[in-house]
């Protein structure tokens, strides 16, 4: 991808979110990847909140898949491994996990699909996560209180903005997400994280999307 655009949000993007959803869902089970849970993550999925205009979708699963079993199941869809822009792009392979939690948690895999007539959308992004991954609490969590207070909202979308105008002639997104890393270390205090029902050993990760 090129270097991040910031565009108002649109009221159509959970409802594609949902269409995707269900498309890989499908995918999943004719396949026999087993999945716990879907779900629209990410800036797209917060209301009146500005974003990339690409879907993060989550999949959680009881161990990550095999790639040719993945690749087998999104393949119909378009739906392409992500390798990374660099050999460090955060959040290809694996979260980057805080001290103190198990990194073998924080495995994962990022797939990609470019959209060319999809109303305001240019992509799909899907994280393929552990249903015990920290990470994939924290992204959800982070959602729900974006959703939930207006102030913190507006803060994450002016500094999403001057992040795209810092990163304008970037070649791919990893400094615009490194970036971020700062105001997600006072999310999670402010948002109460990691929460009671938080996988175990949770800890707070940067996010990246």
């Amino acid at each position: 991808m090129a270097a991040p655009e910031i565009v108002p949000y649109d009221p159509a993007w959970p409802s594609s979110a949902s269409r995707w959803i269900l498309r890989i869902r499908d995918a999943f089970a004719q396949c026999g990847i087993p999945a716990t849970e879907f779900l629209h993550i990410g800036s797209t999925a917060v209301p009146g909140l500005a974003a990339k205009p690409y879907l993060d979708l989550q999949a959680l699963v009881p161990a990550i898949p095999e790639e040719g079993m993945v690749g087998s199941a999104l393949g119909p869809l378009m739906i392409e491994r992500a390798r990374g822009s660099r050999p460090d792009s955060p959040g290809v392979d694996a979260d980057v996990p805080r001290p103190g939690s198990d990194p073998r948690h924080h495995e994962k895999l990022l797939y990609f699909r470019e959209l060319e007539r999809e109303g305001s959308l240019r992509g799909v992004i899907l994280h393929i996560r552990r249903a015990d991954s920290p990470f994939a609490d924290f992204v959800v969590s982070f959602r729900d209180w974006l959703r939930a207070d207006p102030a913190a909202r507006a803060e994450y979308e002016r500094l999403k903005r001057h992040l795209a105008e810092e990163s304008a002639d970037a070649a791919d997104h990893d400094d615009y997400t490194r970036a971020k890393s700062a105001f997600m270390d006072r999310a999670q205090s402010a948002m109460g994280w990691p929460r009671a029902s938080a996988p175990r050993g949770a800890t707070a990760p940067s996010l990246e999307g």
